[in-house]
């Protein structure tokens, strides 16, 4: 080998650039762990809420030593914020946390662009676009325009009424053709969503998550938010989502709106029966109840709770109850929230508005904590429905304490706000009224001017907030309002207890694979073996030192790709060793022979290599999640098995032979192993073409009628992962869930204490509230087998959690049918590149067709063996991303053995172009029968190994890896040679 003290140099500096990497990882875990220790110590298990103050006692302690310095390596000093962020980051399913893929709304951008315009084409045209993207691959945009374009007859977008506006003059104007004002349009929008982007950035960073991930995905609006490691999840997904449209409002007090509720009231008498749901039978039997009830009397200070009795055949004033906030007409039950707002938001209602008041503007006030009733405000409106000042004049915002020592948020305007506010708060102190403080169109406060005007722009917020409440307000006025709404379309979450089993049962498959492919390559090599061995080790170091360096995330499927890898790694090494047995067997000298070995085994190990690589790099492109961290480990680790296999095991054997040492590459079980094998191969594809028919058509068949478990990824829902503290009949379970939520999929997942719940329940309904009402539905059905778990203890993020809800998901049907698209794409994807890629190396269609031929069919058998066993295997077979991921691999990995094959069938060819090309095949076939089995034994031990010990949420994954080499073993030997084999063979034969 050329250049061996530049290799031993790099391997060096490699090695030890690794070790660096993974030093601040151990420190951060080091410190942690300490944090972790001196909380128990000063937190007893007989506190009560022992283990979130424990929390709250460690992220205290870390918070104190932040900018200490806690790592010195030489004369480089770290504090422990600076080792946190060098540290490898883990994925949320081995450290918990929330990922969710937000979907700017481009809807609210147009409507923002377009001034809130009336324009019937225009809305019309957003309308359609919405029911389009149902089933639609485009983006909003794209589908809006193509809607527009359909029914615009002579309408243009430079239209006055649509984005030929005063905020889009100089950019857009009436001359100007529908094509010019969609680029301009597409830039706003794109403008909009990088505004988005930053926005939700900043307010991560002012969270204070370590290692946050935040990515925009491609053009349609999406971005991904990734916050291992975070305790109060709901939280979080709050201040995602939270707009932060911050507006100032005079309250409207005028008596008259009393008398506009009454007629308001009598009006609806004749109006909602038409609307189906609120006019009953019973309320008309009691027509002839208290017809004089006025608006005063319902108003009386008795009617201060939900449970008054009200004449039910008043149907707005029932719901109404008095205020002791001044500044609010009156008060609702929160559940009648939406009920009241439609009733007021009728066009026959708002009618009987005086002229002054016709642009009111009604508001709800917060959620009381203590309380089920809200505020009811009448705001000043105008006829654009723009507040008189917006969130847009903040430059600060600050959590404070006001004079009652309750939390609130303080605020500093620029000059303009400033002047704007003192006028405002001018008139409210001369008219002894109020202003209403709006944020996301909820009324946090209205206080009255009573000390006079205020000058300056300095004001603040309260509202019965907690201290988390008003720092994480002041977080998002600080970063700015979100340009529209951001909603949640697909969400995981995981608690922090099933990270840690994750971690545990993966440390627990790495250390068992290991050992026994080291133990393996020792048993069949000898020293040689051992030599392998050291190179693996290393080889380990390397890629967990790249992934740290890069800061790439480790996930649970990383961990298989990286224990993959292992498995995979061994066959580089077989190739070389085999070679150089064939060398020796030949008889050669020993030099000679590892000389030639290495060089006649590289070519096979490229090609190899190459083929699994690009269908990683395949998956890393179309992968998303914890899918991408498994491409990430693959890519990582072919590139340094490579390296190690063709320098660092060559740099080992060179050095033992030049000592003096005899290697024999065998051992005294395997020296005669595969010796003399002349198979005839091609005697035999009528029985394989016969078997791989049948299995293909039953395959085929299972699959058209039974079909496939579709996980939640490709269909839509929500999936909630729950361990009971006994086991439970999954059957008995669906069927009260069936009646809760009407749709429920349970099935055990690992032990028969767990279970996987699965439902399409209000599944295109967003928002924080709706997920907390189903899980709180879900909490009530499953209380009976929840025997002394509280709701409280039921979602909680307990690090030692044991019964409860472990994680939950919730795809909507639009990403899911992304989702789906992108893995098809994905798997033809790989399949044309890997097609391609033969047909340039090997220089013949054949031997593509081949190799192609065979991955169909293993795909194909694949999916019908999961077709026909998942009703009734005891682990998770749902079709997923993570099932996608499989199938690539399982193309590789049959590419793999397959090139192999070809490469020395090129090869024989080129040297014995006399021989009859059947016997070409055969002897090539029969020369690497002994690297294939070997590879494949060793690969399904390690497989097995993560399938057994791995844990529940990757073993059907594992299953899938298992199928996948066993038939890709069988075809790269009995289909995709013999396929090429028949497909030249006249040609050949004539030659």
């Amino acid at each position: 080998m050329q250049n061996k003290g530049l290799v031993k140099l790099f391997a060096i500096m490699f090695g030890l650039v690794s070790i660096y990497q993974l030093s601040f990882t151990f420190k951060t875990n080091a410190i942690e762990d300490n944090a972790e220790q001196q909380a128990i110590n000063s937190i007893p298990d007989s506190e009560t809420n022992y283990r979130e103050k424990r929390s709250q006692e460690e992220a205290r302690y870390l918070d104190s030593i932040a900018n200490d310095t806690v790592f010195n390596i030489g004369i480089a000093k770290y504090t422990f914020n600076q080792v946190k962020e060098k540290a490898m980051p883990l994925g949320l399913d081995l450290k918990g946390g929330v990922s969710v893929t937000l979907q700017i709304s481009v809807k609210d951008i147009l409507v923002a662009l377009a001034n809130r315009t009336t324009n019937p084409v225009f809305n019309k045209a957003l309308d359609d676009a919405s029911e389009i993207q149902k089933n639609s691959q485009n983006t909003y945009l794209e589908d809006f325009f193509a809607a527009f374009d359909k029914i615009k007859g002579d309408t243009k977008l430079a239209s006055p009424d649509i984005f030929y506006t005063k905020a889009l003059d100089g950019e857009i104007n009436g001359t100007m053709s529908d094509d010019e004002v969609k680029q301009v349009i597409e830039q706003k929008v794109d403008e909009s969503i990088v505004s988005a982007f930053e926005v939700l950035r900043k307010r991560i960073d002012e969270f204070g998550v370590t290692q946050p991930t935040i990515q925009r995905l491609g053009t349609s609006g999406r971005i991904l938010v990734e916050l291992p490691g975070v305790k109060d999840k709901e939280r979080a997904i709050r201040l995602l989502q939270n707009t932060a449209q911050l507006e100032f409002w005079e309250v409207n007090k005028n008596q008259a709106l009393y008398t506009f509720l009454n007629q308001a009231n009598e009006a609806l008498k004749d109006i909602v029966g038409d609307q189906g749901d609120e006019k009953t039978e019973e309320s008309q039997d009691i027509e002839d109840a208290d017809q004089d009830s006025t608006i005063d009397e319902l108003l009386g200070e008795a009617a201060t709770d939900s449970t008054t009795v009200k004449p039910e055949n008043n149907p707005l004033t029932s719901l109404l109850f008095q205020s002791p906030n001044p500044s609010a007409i009156a008060m609702i039950n929160e559940k009648d929230k939406e009920k009241v707002k439609r009733y007021l938001n009728m066009a026959p209602i708002r009618a009987l508005l005086a002229p002054e008041q016709r642009y009111t503007k009604f508001a709800f006030g917060k959620s009381q904590s203590d309380s089920e009733l809200i505020n009811l405000y009448a705001l000043v409106g105008n006829r654009d429905d723009v507040p008189e000042l917006s969130g847009s004049v903040i430059v600060d915002a600050r959590q404070a304490f006001g004079q009652t020592n309750q939390p609130e948020v303080s605020m500093q305007m620029n000059a303009k706000g400033a002047k704007i506010w003192e006028e405002m708060t001018t008139k409210a102190y001369n008219d002894k009224g109020y202003i209403a403080i709006v944020l996301d169109d909820i009324v946090y406060s209205a206080p009255g001017v009573t000390n006079g005007p205020i000058s300056g722009g300095n004001s603040s917020i309260s509202g019965d907030f907690s201290l988390n409440e008003a720092i994480d307000l002041a977080n998002v006025l600080r970063a700015g309002k979100l340009p529209a709404s951001a909603d949640i379309i697909q969400s995981e979450v995981v608690g922090p207890s099933l990270g840690q089993e994750s971690i545990d049962s993966g440390t627990k498959s790495f250390l068992i694979a290991l050992v026994l492919v080291l133990l393996w390559m020792i048993m069949y090599y000898g020293k040689s073996g051992g030599f392998a061995d050291i190179a693996m080790i290393f080889n380990i170091l390397l890629i967990f030192g790249v992934l740290s360096g890069l800061g790439a995330v480790l996930t649970l499927p990383g961990i298989a790709g990286i224990v993959l890898t292992i498995g995979m790694s061994v066959d580089a090494n077989v190739l070389i060793y085999e070679r150089i047995r064939e060398e020796l067997i030949k008889g050669k000298g020993q030099r000679e022979s590892v000389n030639d070995g290495f060089s006649n085994a590289l070519s096979s190990i490229l090609d190899a290599n190459i083929t699994t690589g690009l269908t990683a790099l395949i998956l890393f492109i179309f992968g998303s999640g914890p899918i991408k961290g498994f491409a990430t480990t693959l890519l990582i680790g072919i590139g340094t098995s490579l390296f190690t296999a063709i320098f660092i095991t060559r740099l080992l054997i060179d050095w033992y032979v030049n000592k003096g040492g005899n290697l024999t590459f065998t051992t005294a079980v395997t020296k005669n192993l595969f010796k003399n094998i002349n198979v005839n191969f091609l005697n035999k594809r009528k029985v394989a073409y016969i078997v791989s028919g049948s299995m293909i058509l039953v395959s085929l068949g299972s699959l058209f009628t039974n079909g496939l478990d579709q996980g939640v990824d490709f269909v839509g829902g929500r999936t909630y992962q729950v361990r009971f503290a006994q086991d439970v009949s999954p059957t008995e379970i669906q069927a009260e869930l069936v009646d809760v939520f009407g749709s429920a999929e349970v099935k055990t997942f690992g032990t028969a204490n767990q279970l996987k719940i699965t439902t399409k329940y209000k599944v295109n309904e967003a928002g924080s509230e709706v997920d907390e009402e189903i899980r709180s539905e879900l909490f009530s059905a499953l209380q009976p087998y929840l025997e002394g778990v509280t709701y409280d203890d039921f979602i909680s993020d307990s690090d030692t959690k044991t019964v409860g809800l472990l994680k939950y998901d919730k795809v909507t049907p639009t990403i899911a049918d992304d989702i789906k698209q992108q893995s098809i794409w994905a798997v033809f994807g790989s399949l044309i590149v890997v097609f391609l890629y033969i047909l340039l190396r090997f220089k013949r269609w054949q031997f593509s067709l081949g190799a192609v031929t065979a991955v169909f069919h293993d795909v194909l058998i694949t999916l019908g063996i999961f077709s026909l066993t998942y009703k009734f295997m005891p682990f998770n077979m749902e079709i997923d991303q993570a099932f996608i991921a499989a199938i690539l691999t399982v193309i590789g990995y049959s590419l793999n053995d397959t090139v192999v094959v070809f490469d020395r069938i090129r090869e024989f060819y080129n040297e014995h172009s006399k021989w009859p090309f059947n016997k070409v095949i055969n002897l090539s076939l029969s020369s690497t029968l002994s690297r294939t089995l070997n590879t494949s034994l060793t690969t399904l031990v390690v497989l097995l190994a993560i399938f057994i010990f791995g844990g529940d949420s990757i073993r059907g994954f594992m299953f899938a890896l298992i199928v996948g080499v066993i038939v890709g073993t069988y075809s790269s030997l009995f289909i995709a040679t013999p396929i090429m084999y028949d497909s030249v063979k006249e040609k050949e034969d004539k030659k």
